[in-house]
């Protein structure tokens, strides 16, 4: 996602981040930066090898390479929202700017359920949430239990937004969505809302004996030729394997069909996605969620990358670990879904995580999430071959 530079939104943006992150405090005294952050600056985001890499107790694929995201901390958390609706938590963002506004949708989990949820911007740090965008479907339809992570996108004057919809949750007070994840269809003229659900559209359904016939689930959409993309999450059920697809269409408006093989083999274990495409050496990095595994229970431990020049093609040994509880401040355990922007020089990454000193067990690991933000100089620089 590329903004407009040399405005006065920009210059508040990066400062804002600048004071919070690197040489000031917001009294106004200057602090030396990290000599590491000022290589960081000089030369972009280099990706490198990794001399320890981590081994996962089930054998699941490792990333051998890694690039050192700077994290600013916590700039959104749970529990803000109007009528409770994240007092449960606040996860699972997609970020975007629209005339000189930053807009955040986000999981609200709140006591009807988990549901998208809106927070608007001028600078990044300070949010004002609005609370859920839209609201459940009745009992038994597709998106009766949960109606959320709302992605977006702009085609001429119409708002396009492919949301998850699910009609199975966890019990009460918790409700975390269960299988099936669905890609559902909602439409505005503005990025504000109001939100009008599209019940005769279906995009795609899970597909039986398929590598989503657990998931199918809503990603970015990037325009390609004539047509569209959407990098959906997909996953299998008993046992649970995780990856991306790719889904096309002609028309926003109507069905879209998944490529019959993923980009990425189901064991890496990775769901939802955000990409950005550095123009100084024609790549496309995909940013990932990570699931690990500790102690017999899987939940998201790092955000990572993958390359490739050709949007179509993507190599599982191009990847490097973005993010996770070494770089956090703040979260040391959970590291949740990417969404990247590029503003000026530099490329944020807006992600949840879980404050907890120790271990959230079981279905707790899902609740109690924040919002925070990292950053990456660029360009970012891949290995050479």
């Amino acid at each position: 996602m590329h903004l407009s530079l040399q405005t006065k939104f920009i210059v508040l943006a990066l400062t804002s981040i600048f004071l919070s992150q690197t040489g000031f405090c917001q009294k106004g005294k200057y602090k030396k930066p990290q000599q590491k952050q000022e290589v960081e600056q000089e030369v972009g985001s280099k990706i490198i090898p990794i001399k320890n890499v981590i081994n996962y107790s089930d054998n699941r694929p490792a990333a051998k390479f890694y690039v050192n995201a700077i994290d600013v901390g916590i700039i959104f958390k749970h529990g803000t929202g109007p009528d409770s609706c994240d007092v449960y938590g606040a996860r699972d963002v997609w970020v975007w700017e629209n005339q000189m506004t930053f807009y955040m949708h986000y999981d609200g989990a709140g006591p009807k359920g988990w549901l998208t949820c809106l927070a608007v911007s001028e600078d990044l740090q300070t949010w004002t949430a609005k609370g859920p965008v839209m609201g459940l479907g009745k009992k038994g339809t597709d998106d009766g239990a949960s109606a959320s992570y709302g992605t977006t996108f702009k085609d001429k004057n119409k708002w396009h937004m492919f949301y998850l919809g699910t009609p199975n949750t966890s019990p009460s007070p918790d409700r975390v969505p269960a299988f099936p994840y669905l890609t559902m269809k909602a439409e505005s003229n503005s990025p504000n809302g109001a939100w009008k659900k599209r019940y005769d559209i279906t995009p795609f359904k899970p597909k039986p004996e398929s590598y989503y016939s657990a998931t199918a689930s809503p990603g970015q959409v990037i325009k390609q030729g004539n047509g569209y993309v959407m990098f959906f999450s997909a996953s299998t059920d008993r046992p649970t394997y995780r990856t991306i697809g790719i889904a096309r269409t002609n028309n926003l408006d109507g069905k879209w069909i998944p490529d019959p093989k993923p980009i990425l083999p189901l064991e890496e274990q990775i769901e939802n996605s955000s990409l950005y495409f550095e123009p100084t050496s024609n790549t496309w990095f995909l940013f990932t969620n990570h699931v690990g595994i500790k102690e017999g229970l899987e939940y998201t431990d790092a955000i990572w990358v993958y390359w490739s020049k050709d949007l179509n093609k993507w190599n599982p040994k191009d990847k490097a670990i973005v993010f996770d509880s070494k770089n956090s401040k703040w979260s040391k355990h959970i590291i949740g879904l990417p969404s990247v922007m590029k503003v000026d020089n530099k490329l944020l990454i807006i992600y949840d995580g879980n404050r907890s000193a120790i271990f959230p067990a079981g279905i707790k690991s899902h609740m109690n999430r924040d919002i925070g933000m990292a950053w990456l100089t660029l360009p970012l620089i891949t290995p050479i071959p």
